[in-house]
């Protein structure tokens, strides 16, 4: 380094120094400015324990307020629920039982069963089918209890002793005072076992009380393909304690209520299908049930209701023991029940359903227990009765025949007897022909009358029968529901009203055989009596057609069922044709007309009668 760069640095260094020198702050410049940092500490400082101060009494506030809040909704709650109040808040539960059959969900909202699915079976879209959803359905007990009307199902339970088998869900009312509600599932069983426990109830409900109401309702959901027809087997029924069951009526009407002021033993809500059937151990009281169809809904067919009288005994720990049947409208599945729950399906009165209950469902069943293809099972099932019928059927068509050979002898009657007032001698004349030759008018008829029991009882059987339930058959998908082969959305006036959206195929081919079965009997009816020239056209055109609308919503078993009926008796009426000569027949009534006619036991006695009298039986000419 050079002396000027040694100069340079000397020359800085001094002006540095200089100038340090006399800007150096005074005595009291630097007082002044400790003075002024120390009052922005204290200023900061002061803020934040003010800051503090004000969220501590926004806290404490806070907390007044929610105290009030809560002293406000304990009060409100006590005001509306009396000693349940503690069971007026809560956040929704869940507890699951189940078997290999049935899954039952229970809530703690209400204690009650939120919903029930059956394992084996699935909807007409593939899903899982749910017997009800628990946002549609109330179940609870309504009470008064300290002068305020309770009902159970929005109060909230608590569970206890939880299995996959059995739940206890109680409802408190203070200390050792509490409703309990026992569910237990029974193993591979559609049962479920309930019971109502009342602990120390004698101390909260009114006094002298003897009945608590049972309040149930269900929305009833679509289950099937056809709503229209399911619909008409949607309903509820009932059965009288140690009595008759009968069921409301569900076709055509939209609404039905009956007050049942006596005892029952149970309250079905019943699909085509399946059923939820509440039953008492001993009885039920009384109850109010009642039914709404359900217009224009996608999802629900109808709404159920039900007011059920509990009996409570009043004292300080009384039981109410039941049960719920959740399952199929299985005829022997409801029948092993042994409560008559298989009345609940609508097999028919009277002799319809005797024939369906001691002979179609008997050898349906034995037939389902070796054949799979059920429709193999109706057309092996049609064959037997059909065979089983061939003798009465014999006899129809060869009284039909006799009439038909006679039909020149009763020309000649017409002709002798022209006039309208001479109509009582030719009935005379005609009767009295008949029975010289030894032919009954009623031949043909009481034959086809002896049949139309199994006739209505099949038209009952097929559209109950739940073994059809979604089983396919050729182009069929489901044999308990309609074959569509074609259908539509757009709504055609009185076609969409009394056909429907699509088209049938079994239905059109019944409507068919119908049609050429009876223009082969009513050609012989045609020929053998004239003065009922408009029967032809009904029984050959119009009924046929008639059966073509009405049959085209109707499940296609049944449509297929009377196909093959018709088929059949076509084949048999041309098979007994080959065999009955109308020459030999009516030989064989002139030879008739030589017998003597064996008087009756009953003309023996008239005549006895008339000659006590003194009146003479008249000559024979």
């Amino acid at each position: 380094m050079d002396r000027n760069s040694i100069l340079g640095i000397i020359l800085i260094a001094g002006i540095f120094i200089v100038w340090t020198t006399l800007n150096k702050p005074s005595e009291e410049e630097i007082e002044a400015a400790k003075y002024k940092r120390d009052s922005i500490e204290l200023a900061r400082q002061d803020l934040l324990i003010q800051q503090k101060i004000e969220q501590a009494a926004q806290l404490q506030s806070q907390k007044i307020e929610t105290n009030d809040e809560k002293k406000s909704q304990d009060e409100e709650l006590k005001s509306l629920y009396g000693s349940f109040a503690t069971a007026g808040v809560g956040e929704q539960e869940f507890i699951t039982l189940e078997n290999e059959l049935l899954k039952v969900k229970i809530t703690n909202k209400g204690g009650r069963v939120y919903s029930v699915e059956l394992k084996d079976y699935k909807t007409y879209t593939q899903k899982p089918l749910i017997l009800f959803d628990g946002d549609s359905t109330e179940f609870g007990l309504n009470f008064f209890s300290q002068n305020k009307s309770i009902e159970t199902n929005n109060l909230f339970f608590v569970a206890s002793e939880k299995t996959n088998k059995s739940v206890k869900m109680r409802l408190y009312a203070g200390d050792d005072k509490y409703i309990e509600y026992v569910y237990t599932l029974q193993p591979e069983s559609y049962k479920v076992d309930f019971d109502i426990n009342f602990v120390g109830m004698n101390q909260v409900f009114a006094n002298n009380m003897s009945v608590v109401d049972l309040n149930f309702s269900m929305y009833s959901p679509q289950q099937e393909k056809g709503a229209k027809n399911e619909t008409m087997y949607t309903t509820m029924g009932y059965k009288y304690f140690q009595d008759e069951v009968n069921t409301l009526s569900a076709r055509g009407k939209d609404e039905a209520r009956e007050e049942l002021s006596t005892k029952i033993k149970w309250v079905s809500y019943q699909q085509q299908f399946f059923s939820t059937i509440l039953v008492a151990k001993n009885s039920f009281s009384n109850a109010i049930i009642e039914y709404k169809s359900i217009e224009d809904s996608p999802k629900y067919l109808k709404y159920f209701k039900s007011t059920i009288g509990i009996p409570f005994e009043f004292s300080a720990k009384s039981t109410v023991p039941m049960s719920f049947y959740f399952g199929p409208n299985h005829y022997t599945t409801l029948k092993k029940q042994k409560l008559d729950f298989e009345q609940i399906i609508p097999l028919g009165w009277g002799i319809f359903g005797w024939v369906n209950r001691f002979a179609i469902i008997p050898v349906f069943n034995f037939l389902g227990n070796y054949i799979a293809n059920y429709g193999l099972i109706i057309l092996i099932l049609t064959i037997l009765i059909k065979v089983v019928l061939f003798p009465l059927t014999y006899k129809s068509y060869l009284s039909t025949a006799k009439m038909r050979v006679l039909k020149p002898e009763i020309d000649e009657i017409n002709k002798k007897f022209p006039k309208k007032e001479d109509a009582m001698k030719k009935q005379q004349a005609t009767m009295g022909m008949y029975k010289k030759v030894g032919v009954s008018p009623m031949g043909g008829c009481l034959p086809m009358l002896v049949q139309m029991p199994i006739l209505f009882a099949m038209f009952k059987f097929f559209p109950a029968s739940i073994e059809l339930r979604q089983k396919a058959f050729l182009w069929a998908d489901d044999l308990s529901a309609y074959d569509s082969i074609f259908s539509w959305n757009v709504d055609i006036p009185l076609i969409s009203t009394f056909y429907g959206n699509h088209i049938s195929l079994f239905t059109i081919l019944m409507a068919v055989a119908l049609v050429f079965s009876s223009r082969l009997n009513t050609g012989q009816m045609n020929d053998t009596n004239q003065q009922m020239p408009g029967m032809k056209f009904m029984m050959t055109y119009m009924m046929p057609v008639m059966m073509l609308v009405f049959f085209n919503r109707y499940a296609a078993g049944l449509s297929y069922y009377y196909f093959l009926s018709n088929v059949i008796t076509l084949g048999q009426t041309l098979f007994i044709r080959r065999f009955v000569d109308d020459e030999a027949l009516l030989k064989k009534l002139h030879e008739n007309k030589k017998k003597v006619v064996k008087k009756s036991k009953w003309q023996e006695r008239l005549e006895a009668a008339a000659k006590q009298k003194g009146h003479k039986p008249p000559k024979k000419k």
